[in-house]
């Protein structure tokens, strides 16, 4: 019996971002601006994008999947948008894939100030009348 020679099977490539997951959340969390209706309402949440990348890594469609509005759709859509993925050679074959995104606003947390405050009290002599009187001066102090 003759041995058949291994052919090596060659898949499909598909486009993966540099750095991986890691670098990817990286990205998200440092170019992120949260959006001003969003902050002023208190808005918090999960948007998911559903987005199509190509064989050269550009990402040519995104839409929203999960939504939660106050302009934290677009923010997540643009976000997607700036994405850039590694290349793929599938010898001519143009490919496009699929990935689906998770972007989650959450509000910053806000810094609590130190603050103490004191007051003086002291008997107002414009008023020479008995009854007393007294002004008071509060100060805060960081």
């Amino acid at each position: 019996m003759k041995k058949r020679a291994k052919k090596q099977k060659n898949f499909v490539q598909i486009p993966h971002y540099p750095g991986g997951k890691e670098a990817f959340k990286k990205f998200i969390a440092s170019h992120l601006v949260y959006p001003g209706e969003a902050l002023k309402r208190g808005i918090e949440g999960i948007v998911i994008v559903e987005y199509e990348v190509n064989d050269n890594g550009t990402v040519i469609d995104a839409h929203i999947y999960k939504s939660i509005g106050y302009g934290c759709d677009a923010e997540a859509v643009r976000l997607i948008k700036l994405l850039q993925f590694d290349k793929t050679h599938n010898r001519g074959i143009r490919v496009k894939s699929k990935y689906i995104a998770k972007i989650e606003f959450k509000l910053p947390a806000t810094k609590k100030l130190d603050m103490q405050i004191a007051y003086t009290m002291k008997p107002d002599k414009k008023n020479n009348d008995n009854k007393s009187s007294y002004n008071y001066t509060i100060k805060i102090e960081k």
